[in-house]
């Protein structure tokens, strides 16, 4: 599922893209919105909340998720797709571009009084101009016996993250994706998150190691089976939640992590 970097930089795309522009025309190929003709209409605003995109026109919002395959692009008027046509969920054209979501996982619109209810209980955004660290510690410290991966990826705690940060975070700190989160330093943890997840907001690839070298841009996430870039101990993968639709994969090694 993409990261909340993933979704700051759609973000932008689609804000260069459509900001300010008067849409020429809205194809909305979801059942219920099918209707639904903005045309006319000015586009105010985008805005990324962790995991979700809102594009604000006229009197609504137009949420996007883009969940495991989901994408948007832009496009030059009447340009081809790389995608087939199938995929598109909706078409949001001006004078100049397209910019199409392909495979989104929710697409709705709906009055802008209703943000609220759709990205309301989401905790402090990492990527977002009025991040709260103390509000994130917090949070995550009101489920003193969680794992502390599984702390880190609810995203009522502190919105953006995902599998790939939520492993690669517990590497660095040296503590199993299993500890308690009472026994991690949740300061310390969410600073090191906040610096992560900043340092890749502007790049197409994720780096968490420092080095672009192919097999090399992650510590543990990805390598199972792979020597840890620090100590040459095998990488191992294992699962983690209560129920199946709550399970994550974690990667880790069992030498540098405690």
């Amino acid at each position: 599922m993409p990261e909340g970097d993933t979704v700051y930089r759609t973000a932008r795309l689609l804000r260069d893209a459509l900001e300010g522009e008067v849409l020429t025309r809205s194809d909305f190929r979801v059942p219920a919105f099918a209707t639904v003709d903005l045309a006319g209409e000015r586009v105010d605003s985008v805005a990324s909340r962790g995991k979700h995109l809102l594009i604000r026109v006229g009197d609504v919002s137009i949420h996007s998720h883009l969940k495991m395959e989901g994408s948007w692009e832009v496009y030059p008027v009447g340009a081809r797709w790389r995608h087939p046509g199938f995929q598109a969920r909706v078409v949001l054209a001006t004078a100049t571009v397209a910019a199409v979501g392909f495979q989104l996982g929710i697409l709705e619109v709906v009055p802008r009084s209703d943000e609220e209810r759709i990205v309301g209980y989401l905790g402090p955004d990492l990527l977002g101009a009025d991040w709260d660290a103390d509000e994130a510690v917090r949070r995550l410290a009101e489920h003193p016996d969680q794992p502390v991966a599984v702390a880190l990826l609810d995203q009522r705690n502190l919105a953006g993250l995902g599998n790939a940060y939520a492993n690669e975070i517990c590497f660095v700190r040296g503590m199993l994706p299993t500890r308690p989160t009472k026994d991690a330093d949740l300061p310390a943890t969410v600073a090191l998150a906040h610096r992560m997840i900043v340092a890749n907001r502007d790049r197409a690839q994720r780096v968490t190691t420092g080095s672009t070298r192919r097999g090399e841009s992650t510590w543990v996430y990805g390598r199972d089976g792979r020597p840890c870039l620090r100590c040459g101990t095998l990488i191992e993968r294992s699962e983690l939640g209560r129920t199946e639709l709550e399970q994550r994969v974690t990667y880790f090694c069992p030498r540098c992590q405690t």
